[in-house]
């Protein structure tokens, strides 16, 4: 298939759960269009993060239908979807699965297009995961974070 959107992202927690971020580098292919967008939480987890930024690239596709390649270092994520785990998950209503608030955002989003996903090693210098990585280190460490309200709802 070819791609209209490559999503490259990642996430970030320092302490998992700690502050976390994650990193979207989003590029329409054959144009030299790109953008990148970040956000930081005072508490969550990195795969919280690997999942959010996921949500979030797909979320900001605003034409239906849309090609797009997913790119992420995160077996969680990518496993979850190309082993098809997560539809059984919703099967069972994410019965004792962990975030099911992300999962079912995910879906949402995920089936307003056409979705492939390619799982790439972290910190191997692909420059696109790289930037991704930098991007969470950085949102992380901001001063002012958000708050992952499900995640600490759930740890309270």
């Amino acid at each position: 298939m070819s791609y209209d959107v490559h999503i490259y992202t990642d996430g970030a927690a320092k302490g998992n759960p700690g502050p976390a971020g994650y990193g979207v580098v989003m590029e329409m292919v054959g144009t030299p269009y790109k953008k990148e967008f970040f956000e930081g939480f005072r508490l969550s987890t990195n795969n919280r993060m690997e999942l959010l930024a996921v949500i979030v690239g797909l979320e900001k596709l605003r034409k239906p239908n849309t090609r797009v390649l997913v790119v992420s270092d995160s077996k969680y994520v990518v496993d979850a979807v190309e082993k098809r785990w997560v539809f059984q998950w919703e099967k069972i209503n994410f019965k004792a699965k962990k975030n099911p608030d992300l999962w079912m955002r995910f879906l949402k989003a995920y089936r307003m297009h056409k979705v492939d996903f390619k799982w790439v090693k972290g910190h191997n210098n692909h420059p696109q995961n790289e930037r991704c990585d930098q991007l969470a280190v950085m949102a992380s460490q901001q001063e002012k974070l958000s708050v992952d309200v499900f995640y600490e709802k759930e740890e309270a």
